[in-house]
Formats: C-alpha cells, sequence, structure tokens
C-alpha cells in the first residue's frame, strides 16, 4: 500500500510537472536548446557563418574603442558585458557626455541574437545591421565609416585577423567590420534554470518558481514576452492604459507607435526598466506594466512571486576574457573629441 502511495505521489508530481511545462510551450513560452547544435542552427547567420576567427575578432571589435571619434567609446561602455549587457543608465550616454536625445537606454545586447528586430523602434532586422549603427551615430560614438575603416586597415594585426577569418583578399569595408562585431554578438547567449526546467530538468525550480511562472502565464505576462528570448518581438506600448512617464523623453515608437518589447532574460540585471529608465525595481514594473498593457491590477502577491520566477532567468553568462587589442601605427588616424 505504501509503495502505492509513494508510485501515486511520483505520479501526480510528475503529470504536474507536464502539465506546467506544456502550459508554458502553450503560452509561447520556449528554452534554449540544451543541445549545441541545435543552438547554432538559432544563432547562427548563413550569410555569415560564425566561425571562432570571426568571433575573436568580433569581440575585439566590441571593446575596440578606437572605433568611436572620441577613442574612448566602445561598443561594452553602453553594452557592458560585466553588468548584464546594458550599462544601467536612465538614458545612454556617448560622445562628449551627450545623454541620447530621445532619452532612450541601452538595451541589453545578451540573448538579442533571439530578437525579431533590434532598437527600441525595431529598425534593424538583425543584430549585424544594429552593431553599425551605435557608431556612426552623433550622440554614440560619432565617427564616420572612412575613419573607422582607416583605423582599422591602419593596424597589420586587425588586416591579418580580417584575412584569416574571411580570406587573403578580403576587402574590409565598414559593413564587414559591423558584421563581424555582430557575428561576436550573436554567441551572447545565457541559458538559465528556467531553461533547465523546461529542457526537463523537473528540480531546476523551487516549487514558488514554478508557482511565479503559472501566475506570469495566467496573469497574461506572456502575451507580449513570449518566445525564447521573452521578447524581442514589436507591440504597441499602453494599451489599456497609458504609461505614466510616457512624456520623459520625446520617443513614441516606430512609424505605427509599437516599441520593442525588452527581453525579460537577465532582467534583474537590467534596471532602470523601460525604455526611458524611469522604473527603478522590478515589483513596480511588473505592476505597471498589469496596468497599461492588460487592463489588471496585479496585486502584491502575484507581483512578488511574478518577480521571483523572473530571477530563474538569470543565465550562465559566456566567459569573457577581455581582449589585448592591437597596437596602433603611425599611419593610424588621430582620435578627436573636438
Amino acid at each position: 500500500m505504501l509503495k502505492q502511495i509513494i508510485l501515486g505521489v511520483v505520479s501526480s508530481t510528475v503529470i504536474m510537472a507536464s502539465s506546467l511545462v506544456s502550459e508554458a510551450k502553450n503560452a509561447g513560452l520556449s528554452a534554449i536548446p540544451s543541445d549545441k547544435q541545435e543552438l547554432m542552427k538559432l544563432i547562427d547567420d548563413k550569410r555569415n557563418p560564425i566561425t571562432a576567427e570571426k568571433t575573436q575578432l568580433g569581440k575585439m571589435l566590441y571593446f575596440e574603442p578606437r572605433l568611436s571619434k572620441s577613442g574612448l567609446i566602445s561598443c561594452n561602455t553602453c553594452h557592458n558585458l560585466a553588468t548584464g549587457g546594458d550599462d544601467g543608465l536612465a538614458a545612454a550616454v556617448g560622445h562628449k557626455w551627450t545623454v541620447n536625445p530621445h532619452h532612450l537606454g541601452s538595451p541589453t545586447v545578451y540573448n538579442a541574437v533571439f530578437f525579431d528586430v533590434q532598437f527600441w523602434d525595431g529598425r534593424a532586422p538583425n543584430l549585424e545591421a544594429q552593431a553599425g549603427g551605435p557608431i556612426l551615430a552623433a550622440p554614440e560614438m560619432a565617427n564616420t565609416a572612412p575613419n573607422v575603416v582607416a583605423v582599422v586597415t591602419s593596424i597589420p594585426e586587425y588586416v591579418e585577423k580580417f584575412q584569416i577569418a574571411y580570406g587573403k583578399d578580403v576587402k574590409i569595408t565598414y559593413k564587414l567590420i559591423a558584421d563581424t562585431i555582430g557575428n561576436f554578438e550573436r554567441t551572447l547567449v545565457t541559458p538559465s534554470a528556467f531553461d533547465d526546467y523546461l529542457n526537463g530538468q523537473e528540480n531546476a525550480l523551487s516549487q514558488a518558481e514554478k508557482a511565479g511562472m503559472k501566475k506570469f502565464i495566467e496573469v497574461g505576462c506572456a502575451t507580449c514576452h513570449t518566445g525564447i528570448a521573452l521578447g524581442g518581438s514589436m507591440n504597441m506600448l499602453g494599451v489599456t492604459a497609458k504609461y505614466k512617464y510616457t512624456n520623459v523623453g520625446d520617443f513614441k515608437g516606430d512609424a505605427n507607435g509599437m516599441v520593442k518589447v525588452p527581453t525579460l532574460r537577465n532582467i534583474t540585471q537590467t534596471a532602470p526598466y523601460f525604455h526611458n529608465g524611469q522604473v527603478t525595481t522590478l515589483k513596480e514594473a511588473i505592476v505597471e506594466m498589469g496596468r497599461i498593457q492588460l487592463g489588471t491590477s496585479i496585486s502584491d502577491a502575484d507581483a512578488t512571486s511574478i518577480e521571483l520566477f523572473l530571477h530563474t532567468l538569470d543565465g550562465r553568462k559566456p566567459k569573457i576574457i577581455y581582449p589585448i587589442l592591437a597596437t596602433r601605427t603611425a599611419s593610424t588616424p588621430v582620435q578627436n573629441v573636438h
């Protein structure tokens, strides 16, 4: 009899776990594959396949401040891989301490490969297109494409690495530089306990965390925060009510008023929240989302439960060793902060 009771409890637990996993998947939530080959199918770009040589070079360029006009700002300045993949500021700060004129914050670069589009207004279709934008933007890195190419091609070590990555006859263009940075960014994937659970590890989440996931789905958060990134697509901001800080900055979304949905992966590390960084705590963000997107008042208890679940999205980051950058030469353009 005792054996039957134990088997019944185990069977019931397995059914409950299976039910929650099915519920999550039916709601559109997806796991980062645990199989490396399956993951590669999702993150690779057939137009510019990921290779060790490209990603190593891309990492150097990602950390390369000489791609900016001042010689001080790199991609990592605003998308800091040590602090959640962003800069922790309400609005990004760029060239000559310029605050983003639209009061937009820097989205995380971690798991951005899973986004449908890049930038808050979704204007870039992929990481390669996105990587080329900030370098030329006046409030950000403020450089010019010809100057970027001149810097890179004046340094023999970079020329050699491009030849190794792309072939001896490679022509180093601004687009190829941006593509190479994007190639590296495609590898910045952070699987978490959430993925372990969806991939079959029943004990990866506690009962309280599972309850938080169920509440996340029931409340309707997965309506927008869906897919592998739990975000990354375009949607309206303020479906049922007006965002209370909408007048901070002039950003109104794309031509149709759509805004990119932020990823919830590593969300505990990427405060402040919303496009203009006006919400400082995750609980407030959850409650505000319920009010303006779902037309519901999320209780303190439910917000606490959902927040607990969101902690399971804190991922295992790839090991990033700060690269030793190539040495400039006499022909390398002098950086100019003016």
